[in-house]
């Protein structure tokens, strides 16, 4: 066998369907298509999941309820359990610290929550502390501080 001769298995390949190529072909005029509707128009595509065939969906029937708070704080949260895991004994955690060891997104404000727990005394420093870090902290012999 040479490089020439290499070919497909029989049949292993599709012949691609031409359609709208005259009536001999037998896939002329509507090309398989069919007449009229949505289905037979040029742009017809899949429509988003939403989309209940021009009828009000139901987001715009039902009403509107609460807002967003232009004021609201986005924190990039970290656990006790994750300290506990990324740094050593007597260590001092700072946001840049955590951003280092990719923990934090950049730019965001750090809040510690108390998921898990915390067996090294750690000097935390961080924009917020929920109420069982805090404690699970100070109760390892380490100090929480919050910074502005």
């Amino acid at each position: 066998m040479k490089l020439h001769e290499l070919a497909p298995n029989p049949g292993a390949t599709k012949e691609r369907k031409r359609v709208g190529r005259g009536p001999g072909s037998g896939h002329g005029k509507t090309a398989g298509r069919g007449h009229k509707g949505q289905k037979s128009r040029s742009g017809d595509r899949k429509l988003p999941s939403w989309f209940e065939g021009g009828q009000t969906p139901l987001h715009k029937r039902i009403p509107k309820r609460g807002f967003r708070s232009p004021n609201r704080v986005e924190y990039s949260v970290v656990n006790v359990k994750t300290l506990d895991r990324y740094f050593s004994e007597g260590e001092e955690v700072t946001p840049e610290k955590l951003l280092e060891k990719g923990l934090v997104k950049k730019g965001m404000p750090v809040k510690i929550l108390g998921d898990g727990e915390l067996t090294k005394r750690l000097v935390v420093k961080a924009h917020a502390f929920s109420q069982s870090a805090k404690e699970k902290i100070e109760k390892a012999g380490g100090t929480c501080e919050v910074i502005a």
